[in-house]
């Protein structure tokens, strides 16, 4: 799309004029976005809008927040005057595609956020429009004038979470994600329940039944979204190189990935040993931080962090494989910037952090590749391709596999609606994100589609399985280790279909 299709400078919200909204609903158009009408927000941005945010599942909030952002962390003026308001944001953001809304778009976003700058109170309607924003930084890469929104949503994020007084359903329900997920001790003690319930087939009786739709959507959506569960290889805390040392790093085993996908951490462990690199794994590291910065929850994030570096500060590399971990660990030394002490030892740590294939890439392979004639769909996880900006490396290594053919999505730039908890916390926009990146891998006829973030994989394999499609799904670093282990294409995509990390039922 060209930025002669979008509007060219948003008007205040509430005041757009009838040619202003037709060019919105043009540009809308260009995208694939449905009408705003469509969602019951059409006409101007009222102050409240009830109706709309209730048809969103995102209860309204109460009174305004005079002032908008308190001293602490607000979005930066300079940041935010950076945007000149051209549009090449609106067709890779993903709730603009949805929506055709111009206050659901990094730019309409940024306006808010100087309107809050500049004394306007925070409105309802504008903290259910920040709220939409899933992070994923599709408009950070698209952006020519270089915007840095990762860094005004950060702040915006830890403002809202301060700050608003939501309703009592909805804490509840942030509540119980971050005080779950960012623990892994908390997720290996679920692990017992949830095999037995997997295995049980309850998930189905309850879906029969009908019990299940009355649970509130978050819980829904967790249900929905929890893999299916396999057996734990125990890693130890040193793995030495396979021939010679080419070099010595630290494994960042993380949460989820830890817990959910033990078998990808197996597998880094083996592919980085099997290419030269001794590997250490210390068992007192923890999470890094990443959701709990994504979300708002500066404290939780900056305490993750310190622990993180303590644990890691002595290696010279920190791998990591699993793509939001990765862009958060980039970040500790903006994170930790107000941190007396820290911020030097958060810059030293962030410069040796790797995603898993950026190392390997850089290494070059000499490990032996075996073939494996499959069709892979490579999906960019958000937080490798525009907040890490690591796109070509993932794909020479899987290139690099003989028999491999790699085959690239539609809209390849748009959030598949993991986004870290914004599958749980806003279920029904998520779903349709994953219906529609879910289409994408189908279009492209591969045989495995290979993703290199656990939220992405729950996310569109369990969009896969309520489709009725049975279509492998994996990590980039299992498929490597499947080749330099000679392991059969077919066994690869049987493991990949009913192994660890799959859904447990279809949906």
């Amino acid at each position: 799309m060209t930025s002669s299709a979008v509007e060219p400078t948003p008007s205040p919200e509430g005041t757009d004029t009838g040619a202003e909204r037709a060019t919105d609903e043009a540009a809308a158009g260009v995208v694939g976005a449905r009408r705003p009408l469509d969602l019951g927000q059409g006409g101007p941005i009222a102050a409240s809008a009830p109706a709309a945010t209730v048809g969103l599942g995102l209860p309204g909030i109460g009174l305004p927040l005079t002032p908008a952002f308190d001293a602490h962390h607000p979005p930066d003026a300079a940041l935010v005057g950076d945007c000149v308001h051209c549009g090449f944001c609106l067709p890779t953001c993903p709730t603009y595609l949805l929506w055709g809304e111009e206050m659901d778009s990094p730019r309409g976003r940024i306006d808010l956020m100087a309107a809050g700058l500049e004394g306007a109170p925070l409105e309802a309607s504008a903290v259910r429009h920040l709220d939409q924003c899933l992070g994923c930084m599709a408009c950070v890469t698209a952006c020519p004038s270089g915007v840095q929104y990762d860094k005004l949503i950060e702040s915006t994020r830890g403002q809202l979470e301060r700050r608003v007084p939501r309703p009592r359903g909805e804490r509840a329900m942030r509540e119980a994600v971050y005080r779950l997920f960012p623990y892994p001790r908390r997720l290996r003690l679920l692990r017992g329940p949830l095999r037995a319930y997997q295995a049980s087939g309850l998930g189905r009786v309850l879906e029969r039944t009908g019990l299940l739709a009355r649970l509130p959507a978050g819980l829904q959506a967790m249900e929905s979204l929890a893999p299916k569960l396999g057996p734990v290889e125990r890693l130890p805390e040193r793995i030495p190189a396979v021939g010679s040392r080419r070099r010595t790093v630290g494994l960042l085993t993380g949460c989820v990935q830890g817990v959910f996908f033990p078998d990808v951490n197996a597998a880094t462990a083996r592919v980085l040993a099997a290419e030269g690199c001794e590997v250490v794994i210390p068992q007192r590291q923890g999470c890094c931080g990443a959701l709990s910065a994504h979300g708002g929850r500066e404290a939780e994030a900056l305490a993750f962090a310190k622990r993180t570096i303590e644990v890691f500060e002595g290696v010279a590399t920190l791998v990591v494989n699993a793509a939001g971990c990765g862009s958060n660990l980039k970040e500790y030394g903006h994170q930790l910037r107000d941190e007396p002490g820290w911020q030097e030892r958060a810059e030293a740590l962030a410069a040796k952090v790797r995603d898993v294939t950026e190392l390997l890439d850089e290494l070059g392979p000499v490990a032996v590749r075996h073939p494996l004639p499959v069709a892979v769909a490579y999906q960019d996880a958000c937080h490798l391709a525009h907040a890490q900006g690591v796109r070509d490396q993932p794909r020479r290594l899987l290139s690099g596999i003989p028999g491999i053919e790699l085959r690239e999505l539609g809209e390849a730039e748009i959030c598949c609606g993991s986004a870290g908890t914004y599958n749980l916390l806003h279920p029904e926009p998520a779903r349709e994100l994953g219906e529609r990146k879910a289409q994408a891998v189908l279009a492209t006829g591969a045989d495995l589609m290979v993703t290199a973030n656990p939220g992405c994989w729950m996310q569109v394999a369990t969009t896969l399985a309520r489709m009725g499609e049975r279509l492998p799904v994996t990590h980039t670093i299992s498929v490597l280790d499947a080749s330099i282990r000679g392991v059969p294409a077919d066994e690869l995509l049987a493991r990949a279909l009913d192994g660890p990390g799959t859904v447990a039922r279809t949906v």
